[in-house]
């Protein structure tokens, strides 16, 4: 099964710009979908951004235009690109790996973005 570890999140004024990182290891990646989640604090968890081992891609209507999702598989690693960020954005980001064949999903533990003047 894939290990995942999130990064790159922190501390940023509205309508400031942040990259997360989430590296794999343990799997090959270009096997999977992969997910960005977020939950905030007394919410469920929800899908922000997902990309297909084909390289479809597909947004929650709030951050679309505002967020995008990438992959590189030769460096097992999966980004989320958050420009223009609200403070509606902020929560514990994770990111999940899916193999729809094997019909497992991985976790990381998480990063926090906070969007705060």
């Amino acid at each position: 099964q894939v290990q995942l570890v999130e990064s790159g999140g922190g501390l940023v004024q509205p309508g400031g710009s942040l990259r997360l990182s989430c590296s794999a290891s343990g799997s090959i990646i270009s096997f999977y979908a992969m997910g960005w989640y977020r939950q905030a604090p007394g919410k469920q968890r929800e899908l922000v951004a997902v990309i297909t081992s084909g390289g479809s891609t597909n947004y929650k209507d709030s951050v679309k235009d505002r967020f995008t999702i990438s992959r590189d598989n030769a460096k097992s690693t999966v980004y989320l690109q958050m420009n223009s960020l609200k403070p509606e954005d902020t929560a514990v980001y994770y990111c999940n790996a899916h193999n729809r064949a094997l019909s497992t999903d991985s976790w990381g533990q998480g990063t926090q973005v906070t969007v705060s003047s």
